[in-house]
């Protein structure tokens, strides 16, 4: 949610922000309109009631006919408070169910465009040239199958498309990345997390993923309960409803937790395999920091993230997401995109979002600095979001004999393994 008082004082911004975004222009005149209704509504109750007030004190003194007069027109004063009242309560609601349908503020570097306007800022590593070495390069899902990796088919027949079971030295790749992560972010100074996948309306809400991104949301109806599709929901919600003493600040954790999305929308996109999924694990970082601190923390999570992929010596690039590509609570969204060899092209491996105050102040999350209070900063970024992972390494790392080499990062937490072997044929 944004600052309203700023929404009062520069409305043009938020009309470009919501313009960048490709979304509705005119939420900021309504918005408007509605906190004028309500000021104004206010004054009128204040009047009101200062009046009724007055009378209050004036009728045990006065007799006869000013008396009587008094008297009816407190009688008129009362449902008149009575009725602004209501007219100030409804337009404060209205004011802040219209507040909460605007997307964050865009930053102002941030490229304008949809999905394919984003600015590639670096390319780190090269992609592998497999024909210069003599064979053509085998998907994930196929090296996957000759490791005993991955198995797809059961996977869609318990559960249906989009489900997996990682079998094997599969299940041990997993927890070798968890715990690869989780060691890399705890040296860093984050305090490992393990959150719940399902949360209350009010911590989904609150970090903007009940608007634009509503239909990737399985909501179980008779609980009413939510299943994350990110350990960023639990982890905001961590502190909602505090305030938090400047000196703690930043506060860094890190989350190991399955996530659910319903990929609405996505029917005939990344069908094979195990590139877009119901269901995964993801390593989550989370950052509260001052807000004066949260472009500078940006860059920090953007830069483990970098740590993260060149220690699995994958080749990838980072690109600033352009406008219309990011979600409502993100004012800017850094994203890695790590080369996968059988699609010829970069994908998305990890992506960090400054969210400004804008979480904070849906969450009702302060910070006390001296004696002024205000709403914090949050930002999030992927560390490792395990399939994605997957698929980025058995390609990128596979080797003529069907075999695949594993990045020495990984290897304590592999028994010592330096490659992925088949085990069918």
């Amino acid at each position: 949610m944004i600052d309203l008082r700023l929404l009062r004082e520069d409305p043009d911004r938020a009309r470009a922000s919501q313009r960048a975004r490709g979304e509705d222009v005119d939420l900021v005149d309504a918005v408007l309109s509605a906190d004028e209704r309500r000021r104004s509504s206010s004054v009128r109750f204040d009047e009101l009631r200062a009046e009724q007030k007055q009378l209050g004190k004036r009728i045990p003194k006065a007799e006869g006919e000013e008396k009587a007069e008094l008297l009816r027109r407190t009688g008129e004063l009362a449902s008149a408070v009575k009725a602004a009242d209501a007219e100030k309560d409804e337009a404060a609601a209205e004011t802040q169910q219209l507040l909460r349908r605007l997307s964050n503020l865009v930053h102002p570097d941030v490229p304008v465009g949809g999905e394919e306007d984003f600015t590639v800022l670096e390319t780190i590593g090269t992609p592998r040239d497999f024909a210069a070495e003599g064979f053509e390069p085998k998907d994930h899902l196929e090296l996957g199958q000759r490791l005993g990796a991955i198995d797809v088919e059961r996977g869609a027949k318990v559960s249906g498309s989009r489900f997996y079971f990682l079998t094997g030295v599969g299940a041990l790749l997993e927890l070798a990345l968890v715990n690869a992560a989780v060691a890399q972010a705890t040296e860093a100074g984050f305090t490992p997390m393990l959150t719940p996948a399902l949360v209350k309306p009010q911590a989904m809400d609150g970090t903007g993923f009940l608007g634009q991104a509503a239909q990737d949301v399985y909501h179980l109806e008779k609980d009413d309960m939510y299943l994350v599709g990110t350990s960023e929901v639990p982890l905001a919600g961590y502190h909602m409803d505090e305030i938090i003493e400047a000196d703690r600040l930043p506060l860094r954790y890190a989350a190991f937790s399955p996530c659910f999305r319903r990929e609405a929308g996505s029917y005939g996109k990344d069908t094979r395999g195990i590139f877009r999924v119901h269901q995964f694990d993801k390593v989550e970082m989370f950052s509260y920091v001052d807000p004066a601190d949260s472009q500078a923390e940006h860059r920090r999570l953007l830069e483990w993230e970098k740590q993260w992929l060149s220690s699995l010596e994958l080749p990838f690039q980072v690109i600033d997401v352009a406008s219309g590509d990011l979600g409502s609570s993100a004012a800017r969204k850094y994203d890695c995109e790590a080369w996968i060899p059988t699609q010829g092209k970069y994908r998305e491996l990890t992506s960090t979002s400054d969210c400004t105050e804008f979480q904070a102040r849906r969450l009702s999350i302060r910070m006390r600095d001296g004696k002024q209070v205000k709403p914090l900063a949050t930002l999030n970024g992927t560390l490792c979001a395990v399939p994605r992972t997957i698929v980025a390494l058995l390609e990128n790392h596979q080797q003529a004999d069907g075999s695949v080499w594993v990045p020495p990062v990984l290897r304590p937490y592999l028994g010592g393994r330096e490659a992925l072997e088949p085990v069918a044929k």
